[in-house]
């Protein structure tokens, strides 16, 4: 599965971080989307699963 947010394109297994929002610079590997496709799970470098808004990560290394 993949989505795309903006110009980038989400796949399973991505490395992603969050670019915006409370948690800004959080790494973690996308998941999937959630059933509202505007929300991804994706897992945190600690191991827990979170969700987090599509719009507010890039692919890890995109944010400079």
């Amino acid at each position: 599965m993949s989505t795309a947010s903006g110009n980038s394109t989400f796949r399973e297994g991505d490395e992603v971080q969050l670019a915006t929002g409370t948690y800004q610079g959080t790494l973690g590997i996308f998941l999937r989307l959630r059933n509202d496709p505007k929300w991804a799970d994706i897992t945190e470098r600690n191991g827990l699963v979170r969700s987090h808004p599509v719009a507010w990560l890039a692919h890890a290394g995109a944010i400079r």
